[in-house]
């Protein structure tokens, strides 16, 4: 454990040397989090590496022999199975654990939270475990939530059209790799037919990512639906954080040659009649929301809130009772690394304001 500061909380980040805990260390400079002691952990292949943030050299810890006493909240970006094993041991030792896995999502004494739609689920957090919601989840909520509170959320469709980073470096190196040798061979040939490169074996995307879309991310549920668990995690999410919990909907997953940011096609109808302008104007005073023309993913990448655009009447739904939006937003930054720790922060104010 380094010193920053004399005062402050006690920070752990768990997956310290992933993509996500890369950009987590960013966000915590960024945004002059109130740090005293900071440590930074791993698997045993990771630890031992040596991170500097603010000047400060810090080892990484294996966690499986690291002392968790002392630590007042840690942020975990380390996958369902770690998260399983260590964030009750976390708790146990003291600590509130913001985990951004899906393994505690879905858990009644575990609250669900996107900071600026439901803080107040934080005000009392039983198992000492907090959990971040899934990336397109996150996206939609902060558009979602307001329209909701104005005009009554009903019922909700969503295709997404999800970033390789979401699928992890693995994913990143997929495109990467198969871009590259479409482009060697003459990637104008995709226009007369799409076997006509010879792309490597996918790796971690179901089928070949590069100049194409797969609408299949995660596994099929074992329950007869032949949803994905990507797919039923947008749903199930939905309901909890906006306190829905009979919310209709339905969603398709789709993974896009695309980088960074996730984008969602979004129809949602409501009990109460709605224009575009009104939810324009509604839209306009919410938190973590920017309206544009045109959202896209590159626009998106790097930054902060949820654009929204190309808000207009859905045709298929009787009277103004519904909407259509495209939403795009950073999976890698808000969807992930930000929240956790502006869910750390509003953690710190309502729990250790003592020491701040």
């Amino acid at each position: 454990m380094v010193q920053i500061n004399e005062r402050g909380v006690n920070v752990a980040v768990l997956g310290a040397t992933g993509q996500v805990g890369m950009v987590m260390r960013r966000v915590l400079d960024e945004r002059d989090f109130p740090v005293k002691d900071l440590r930074f952990l791993a698997s045993a292949h990771s630890a031992g590496q040596v991170l500097n943030w603010r000047g400060h050299d810090i080892v990484v810890e294996d966690v499986a022999t690291a002392d968790l006493n002392g630590i007042d909240i840690a942020i975990f970006s380390a996958g369902g199975g770690t998260s399983k094993v260590w964030a009750p041991k976390f708790a146990e030792a003291g600590a509130y654990v913001i985990d951004n896995s899906s393994q505690w999502r879905m858990h009644d004494d575990v609250p669900l939270v996107v900071a600026e739609v439901n803080p107040d689920d934080l005000d009392e957090i039983p198992s000492g475990i907090v959990s971040n919601p899934n990336c397109t989840t996150m996206a939609i909520m902060p558009v979602l939530k307001p329209l909701s509170d104005a005009f009554g959320l009903k019922r909700l469709i969503v295709s997404s059209y999800q970033a390789v980073s979401g699928a992890g470096r693995a994913g990143v190196e997929q495109l990467m790799n198969e871009a590259k040798a479409a482009v060697e061979q003459g990637a104008d040939k995709l226009v007369f037919g799409g076997d006509a490169i010879d792309f490597p074996e996918p790796t971690k995307v179901a089928r070949t990512i590069a100049f194409n879309e797969v609408p299949f991310i995660g596994d099929i549920v074992d329950d007869g639906s032949e949803e994905t668990d990507e797919e039923q995690k947008l749903r199930n999410e939905s309901r909890k954080i906006l306190h829905l919990p009979d919310l209709k909907a339905s969603c398709t997953c789709v993974r896009v040659g695309v980088f960074t940011s996730h984008g969602m096609s979004v129809n949602a109808e409501f009990e109460q009649d709605v224009t575009p302008e009104q939810a324009r104007e509604v839209l306009e005073q919410a938190d973590a929301v920017e309206l544009v023309d045109i959202p896209t993913a590159q626009l998106a990448a790097g930054k902060t809130p949820s654009f929204v655009g190309r808000i207009r009447q859905d045709q298929a739904v009787d009277g103004n009772k519904g909407l259509a939006f495209f939403v795009t937003n950073d999976n890698l930054r808000k969807g992930a690394a930000l929240n956790a720790v502006e869910l750390a922060e509003i953690v710190a104010n309502k729990h250790f304001a003592d020491q701040l």
